[in-house]
C-alpha cells in the first residue's frame, strides 16, 4: 500500500514508518523541517503542516491511507487539534484517500468507571488543556466524512519499551498501562490493513 504519515519526524510518527516499511508498504513521511530528518530514509520525505488543507491533499494524493501523529506544542492545543483534524477532513477527500488511523491520547478515553480517564479521581490534570486539545480534535473528526480510526495507549507509553510484537484492543484506559511505540503503531497499520474500527475510537494495551 501507500500510505503517508502525518508527524513522521516524532516518536509515534518514526515508528509508524517503520513498522510500514517492515511491511513493504510505500511509504511518504510528512514533517516540518524535511532537512532535519534525513535519517528518515527509503521513504519519500516531504515538508508539510497537517493544519493545511492545501498541504495535507498534495501530500494524499495517490496514497491508499493516511496515519496521523503529528503535534506543535507551540500552538495551543484545542487551535491545532481542531485545525488539523479540519484539514485531514477537507485535504484527505480532496486527495481521494478514505482511510485515516490518528495517533490519540488515552487521557480522553473512557476508564473503568465510564468516564474519560482525566475525570477520574487521581488522575493527573497538570496537562488537561492538552487532553481537552485532543477531544476537541476528535469532536471535529466525528463530523467528518472520513473513515477515521482514533487510537490512543490504553494509560500511556513505554518510551524504552521493546517491540515484543504483540497488543491487544483493551475494554477501557487503564492509567497504569504501558505499550511501547513499536507495538503500539502494529495495531496502527494493522488497522490500515485490516480495518476493525470505523468512525470509531479504541485503546491499545500491552499482551
Amino acid at each position: 500500500m501507500k500510505i503517508v504519515v502525518f508527524g513522521a519526524g516524532g516518536r509515534a510518527g518514526r515508528q509508524a514508518v517503520a513498522e510500514a516499511r517492515r511491511r513493504d508498504h510505500q511509504v511518504t513521511a510528512v514533517v516540518r523541517d524535511p532537512a532535519r530528518h534525513g535519517d528518515l530514509t527509503d521513504v519519500h520525505l516531504v515538508a508539510g503542516d497537517i493544519t493545511d488543507v492545501g498541504g495535507v491533499a498534495q501530500a494524499a494524493a495517490g496514497q491508499d491511507a493516511a496515519i496521523a501523529a503529528a503535534v506543535d506544542l507551540s500552538v495551543a492545543p484545542h487551535d491545532f487539534f481542531t485545525a488539523a483534524s479540519r484539514a485531514l477532513a477537507t485535504g484527505l477527500v480532496k486527495a481521494g484517500v478514505r482511510r485515516l488511523v490518528v495517533v490519540g491520547l488515552a487521557s480522553i478515553m473512557p476508564g473503568a468507571s465510564g468516564a474519560a480517564l482525566m475525570d477520574e479521581p487521581g488522575y493527573p490534570n497538570q496537562y488537561r488543556s492538552f487532553y481537552l486539545g485532543h477531544a476537541a480534535g476528535l469532536d471535529e473528526l466525528r463530523t467528518s466524512d472520513l473513515d477515521w480510526a482514533y487510537l490512543a495507549p490504553a494509560g500511556d507509553f513505554d518510551h524504552d519499551g521493546p517491540r515484543t510484537g504483540r497488543y491487544r484492543i483493551a475494554e477501557h484506559g487503564d492509567a497504569a498501562s504501558r505499550i511501547s511505540y513499536a507495538d503500539f503503531t502494529i495495531a496502527l497499520l494493522d488497522e490500515i490493513e485490516t480495518p476493525r474500527h470505523h468512525r470509531a475510537a479504541a485503546s491499545v494495551r500491552e499482551r
